[in-house]
């Protein structure tokens, strides 16, 4: 086999792996309609019942490394699906992400003024199990905010 064939074989296959990879990475607007249908879900049947499919790790939201997670207003953990169920019921306001900052203490911040929005911090990947850029979209449904984020690529 020439050198030629070879470099094309592994290229082509580089460029499936990473096609493939990129397939099971959720996207912003997949994020954004977890977050939808977790209101949705919390209205048609109440936040007992919401929040333990919420916290099911194999639940309806959980999908690759999307994730939805229900915070109150003052930066307790009331719901989360990745696996995670001992942050539930903590206060985590001071949790801060691998480069310091104060990430659940400026969601609730940008909750209380602005309602909704977009959130940029660093967390663990849980396809990769490494710290990643992460962009969380949230809405504010009464006193608590639900958010999913996705892992930039």
């Amino acid at each position: 086999m020439s050198s030629k064939v070879v470099i094309t074989v592994i290229v082509l296959c580089l460029f499936v792996a990473v096609s493939v990879f990129a397939q099971q990475r959720g996207t912003p607007a997949e994020a954004k309609k977890m977050v939808e249908a977790a209101i949705a879900y919390i209205k048609a049947n109440g936040q007992e019942k919401a929040y333990a499919e919420i916290s099911n790790p194999k639940g309806r939201f959980v999908d690759r490394d999307l994730y939805v997670t229900v915070w109150d207003m003052t930066g307790t953990c009331l719901a989360r699906g990745d696996n995670k169920p001992d942050s539930i019921g903590k206060n985590l306001i001071n949790l801060k992400d691998a480069d310091g900052k104060l990430f659940i203490k400026e969601r609730t911040e940008m909750a209380k003024t602005k309602g909704s929005g977009w959130q940029d911090y660093k967390w663990r990947d849980p396809l990769t199990e490494k710290i990643e850029p992460k962009t969380f979209y949230f809405e504010r449904y009464g006193d608590v905010i639900v958010g999913c984020g996705f892992y930039k690529p």
